[in-house]
């Protein structure tokens, strides 16, 4: 599992252990959610969001049909689930990687890069949030804009005791203008298949921004 900064999605699937054992029922509903969700993102960025079967995911996260329905009550449920479990892991593991102290750009940069970075190392779920949120409706696209507009709250509030961002006109609409540009960004990314080309972002925002604001 990466554990970065914190929690992450598993990279592969340990198998529960048989008869007696001490994990508590929680914990084996914890674990077995997450196999789903991670086998939801993969599936789902190898072969989209439509042709993305029940079955499809169960194979993958070896998972029985029975345990999938005690979680979810169907595909698009559990595709929510996995848009929702992408974003906040991602929205904690930036916030874990800012802290205290330093300047509001040094908390930036390395906020920042820390956030290109795991996109790029978990790029099956980057693919499935960036890109096929938009096959699965308005619902999917909600979570997809509500997790930006959480980035952009999380930037201002970097940005709060920063002399030249207490200067700019409306400071919020900065924040939500920031996330915007760096989610379509990456999107474009994500949609040339290139992990890449989303790390070698860092430089030309943390330019960009330093212009604006250092």
């Amino acid at each position: 599992m990466y554990t970065e900064a914190g929690y992450a999605f598993p990279v592969s699937y340990p198998a529960l252990p048989k008869g007696r054992h001490s994990l508590t029922r929680a914990e084996v509903r914890t674990a077995q959610r997450d196999k789903l969700l991670r086998g939801m993102a993969e599936v789902v960025a190898e072969q989209g969001y439509a042709p993305t079967s029940v079955a499809d995911v169960l194979r993958r996260a070896h998972v029985s049909r029975a345990t999938f329905y005690q979680q979810f009550a169907n595909k698009e449920e559990c595709f929510l689930a996995t848009l929702d479990q992408c974003a906040q892991t991602v929205l904690d593991l930036v916030a874990g990687s800012v802290g205290d102290g330093d300047t509001a750009l040094a908390r930036f940069d390395r906020g920042l890069a820390v956030y290109l970075a795991t996109l790029a190392r978990e790029w099956p779920v980057t693919r499935t949030f960036f890109v096929e949120c938009y096959a699965a409706g308005a619902a999917a696209v909600a979570r997809r804009f509500a997790a930006q507009e959480r980035f952009a709250y999380l930037l201002a509030a970097n940005f709060a005791d920063d002399p030249a961002w207490q200067r700019l006109p409306d400071k919020q609409f900065a924040a939500l203008s920031l996330a915007a540009a760096l989610s379509s960004l990456v999107t474009a990314a994500v949609a040339a298949n290139d992990p890449a080309r989303v790390v070698a972002l860092h430089r030309p925002v943390m330019d960009l921004v330093t212009h604006l604001v250092g």
